[in-house]
Parts: C-alpha cells; structure tokens; sequence
C-alpha cells in the first residue's frame, strides 16, 4: 500500500501551492445564469466552502500506476501552509492491514505537522464523500476552521490473503514452543490450505456481486441492453470531448517512479453501438444485459479537496469554488435495492433544502453501471414507485439529460471505489462555473444498500457555486 500512500502526498502538496487570491465582486448580468435563484445562506450558520478540489488521473487497474503519490498536488495547487490545516480524513476501501490509516501516514509523508489529526473512513464507493461530510461537521461545530478530505484506492496491488486454514495454522505455529508440535502443525498442511482467497466486490450479507445486483434490477425496471449501451457510448463520447476541451482541470500530471508522466485519465474510450453490441453479458449469463462496456472498471487513482469555513478561506485570500449547502445518506435493502440510493436520497436532500428538480442547474451522478443509472432515473420518474416505496404523493422527477453528467462520468473517467466521491463534488464546482449554474446536486449508491445525496446522493449533497466563483466568470466573459 505504499503507493497508496506516495499518491496521497503528491496530490495533497500540489492542492496547496496555488494561491487564488479573492476580491469582492460587483453584481453584474452579464452571466450566463438564468436569473439567480434564491440563495440557500442562513442566519446564523457558518458557511462551509470548497475551496480547490484535485485527483490523479483516473487509470485502468494494471497499467501505469505499479508503483507511484497525492497529498503534494493538493498544498501545490493553492499555496496553503501545511500547519494551517486543522484535520485530515481519507477514504478508502481495500485496506492494507500494514497502513490502515493512510490519511495518517500519507500526511506525515507529505511533510505534515505530527500534530495534525488523521483519520481514515471507509463506506464502499462513497468513502471520500463520508470523509468530505465528516470534515464539513467539524467545521459547522467549530472545531475545525480547514480541512484536507480525500480518497484512495489501488486496485492494482491489492491484499490478497491465505486461505482460513492456513492463517489458523501460521497463527498456530506462532505460538508453538516446541520443535514437535510445529512439526505436528506442518505435517498437517495441505495443498488446499495454499489456495488464496482473492477480494471479491460482493456484499457480505447476500454473496452476491454488485453486477449481479445491477443487472437484476435494470431488468426489473425494463431497462433493455440498447439503453445500456447507448448510455455507456455517451459517457464516454462527452468524456472524451470534456479531456479535449481542457475542461478536467481537476486531473494533475505527475512523475511515476520508472516510468513516464501520467497525465490523463486512460479508460475514456469511444467506441459504437456496433462494437459495444458484440460483447456478452459479463454477470448474468448468458441472457444478462449487463456487460464489461456499459459497467465501470476497475481503476487505480486518488483525489483530495481542500474545505474551510467561508471566514477562514476570505481571510487567508482564497476564493471558493461552491458552497457546500446540505446532504444526506440513506439506506435501503442491500438485495433488491443495493444501486437505488440516488432515487430515494435525491427528494430527500432537495426537501432539507427547500429545492426542486427545477433549481438545480448541474447534476453529477456516480456511474456504478448503465443500467443502474437508467433504472434509478425511471425510478425517479416514476409516481407508483415513489407512491408504493418511498411514501411520496408524486415522483420527484427524472434530472434533465442536458445537465447530467455532460463531462462523462464513472463509466469512462473510471472509478477508484475510495476517491470518485471528491471527484463529482469538485466536478460539479467546475461545471457550475463553467455553465452559469447556481446549485449542483451529487449522487452516488455505494456497497451495503447506501447513499449520500449533495444538492452539488445512497448520497446526496447540493453545493452552491460561491460568489467568488460567479465574479471570476464575470471578469472572464468581460
């Protein structure tokens, strides 16, 4: 796991050596915004804001990253002191026993006080969004002024573990204090003990794969094996068109030991209908419509961003990139509901906020696989479901497909389980910038029947573009 570790570094430095500096901007109409909405500020409560937000690029498990490190990219890119943070937390998810607070030991690796609190969080896909809420809640209760909250995951060098047998025997031996009884213990090992037990992307309480699961439930939801493949062949066709553009400005380039400079995310590969219908059903077979196209790959990569209270980020000269307004995780059945979290957290986190369907102007929805996409947007357009599961009057609505995910997502970026939660919510920053946008809503379901909703969802967050930000595209459109 110590390449784990050295990408958290880099990341984290590189965050923090570009300072912005931020000037109080005049309200002009010249944005490309419809008319501005209401904002959702209260009296009396700390406004907590995203400051800067960075990752690695996106990489096919096994390719480039065999020995690489993130929390450097962080202090590069905003210039902030390292003894100015206050806490640090990561996400992730297959953890090696050696380092299981990486937050920890990546901090100290990337030259942070020994004074500075780490912790590591793991909650399946949606770990470095729990990582990001849980700095939030230490900011909003004052303990904390700024925070580092990231993610990582390695899936090229994953821990694989002897067989139960063989642990018990080793265990075993470790105690034994005489020469017979380890004899003893040896002669008892047979080839069957030898076999490994490989991690498996399976929920503990069912046995069952999440592309089991994601097929089983586009099925239930009538969602065809075309509409699969055409959602994956525009994840990465917008992919593609957003890397081109220069428009993942998050994604920083860095030096892998031995080897060249990665600087773009690997797995974005447009392809056809034509090619994509070729490939048979990788979970359910043979009749299953899920495939390795229109599912997310395994990926190596990290991401960190860098939250303070409004206060602190305009005092030390920075200007944000959103407020980051409300959330909320929910969680349903692991079995039949396990990829349904943004259906049921999306109406959730809009009424906390007091927000419609209607007023959000940037949508950024975890891509676990097509189908689950597709089902949980039929499901949200749906008033029997709303109506007979969630206790709702009427459907929240289905989000517009000319605000979602129009710079690719999951399926073609990739999916680090423990750092795609960083990446929608800085996304989301940039998008609304870039669009004219006011609020963004995050999705994403996660292992275990959960999600966490932004309005920016199992969850959800809404993050509103700061004024900052606004006043930028101002300057730029002059």
């Amino acid at each position: 796991m110590t390449s784990c570790i050295q990408v958290q570094e880099l990341l984290c430095t590189c965050l923090m050596r570009q300072m912005v500096c931020f000037t109080e901007p005049s309200v002009k109409s010249s944005l490309k915004t419809t008319k501005s909405k209401k904002s959702l500020s209260r009296p009396g409560v700390k406004n907590i804001v995203l400051v800067e937000g960075v990752r690695t690029p996106f990489l096919l498990s096994g390719t480039t990253y065999v020995s690489s490190l993130l929390h450097e990219g962080l202090l590069n890119k905003t210039a902030l002191p390292k003894d100015a943070v206050d806490y640090i937390i990561y996400g992730t998810v297959i953890q090696e026993v050696k380092t299981s607070n990486i937050a920890r030991e990546a901090a100290l690796g990337a030259g942070f006080s020994d004074k500075t609190p780490s912790h590591t969080v793991t909650m399946a896909c949606i770990s470095s969004n729990q990582a990001m809420t849980t700095g939030v809640g230490l900011i909003a209760s004052g303990q904390c002024d700024t925070i580092v909250a990231g993610g990582v995951e390695f899936m090229s060098d994953v821990p694989i573990r002897h067989s139960r047998k063989m642990r018990k025997t080793m265990l075993s031996l470790n105690k034994a204090k005489t020469l017979g009884q380890r004899l003893s213990l040896i002669g008892g090992i047979r080839m069957a003990h030898l076999a490994p037990e490989l991690p498996a992307v399976a929920e503990f309480s069912t046995a069952e794969t999440m592309g089991h699961s994601a097929d089983r439930l586009a099925a239930a939801f009538g969602v065809t094996r075309l509409e699969q493949d055409e959602f994956a062949l525009r994840s990465h066709t917008l992919a593609k068109k957003a890397q081109d553009a220069g428009l993942l400005e998050d994604v920083i380039s860095f030096k892998v030991p031995g080897r060249d400079i990665v600087s773009k995310d690997n797995g974005i590969r447009p392809s056809s209908m034509e090619q994509l219908a070729k490939l048979k059903a990788a979970f359910v077979k043979p009749h299953g419509t899920v495939t390795a196209a229109n599912s997310s790959f395994l990926t190596d990569g990290a991401s960190a961003v860098l939250i303070m209270s409004e206060e602190k980020a305009l005092a030390m000269g920075y200007k944000p990139k959103a407020y980051l307004r409300d959330f909320v995780y929910v969680s349903q059945d692991p079995k039949d509901q396990l990829l349904l979290g943004p259906a049921y957290g999306t109406p959730k986190v809009l009424q906390r906020a007091g927000l419609t369907m209607a007023d959000i102007d940037v949508f950024e929805f975890h891509e676990a696989f097509a189908g689950q996409i597709m089902a949980n947007l039929k499901a949200m357009d749906s008033d029997w479901f709303a109506q007979t599961y969630m206790g709702r009057t009427s459907k929240v609505g289905a989000p517009p497909m000319e605000k979602f995910n129009l710079w690719g997502g999951s399926l073609s970026l990739g999916h680090p389980f423990g750092a795609t939660g960083c990446r929608l919510v800085t996304t989301v920053a940039h998008r609304l910038r870039k669009e004219g946008g006011q609020y963004g809503l995050v999705a994403a379901c996660a292992a275990g029947g959960q999600v966490r909703t932004y309005p920016l969802s199992m969850h959800c967050l809404i993050a509103e573009v700061h004024r900052a930000a606004v006043a930028q595209v101002v300057k730029e459109d002059d």
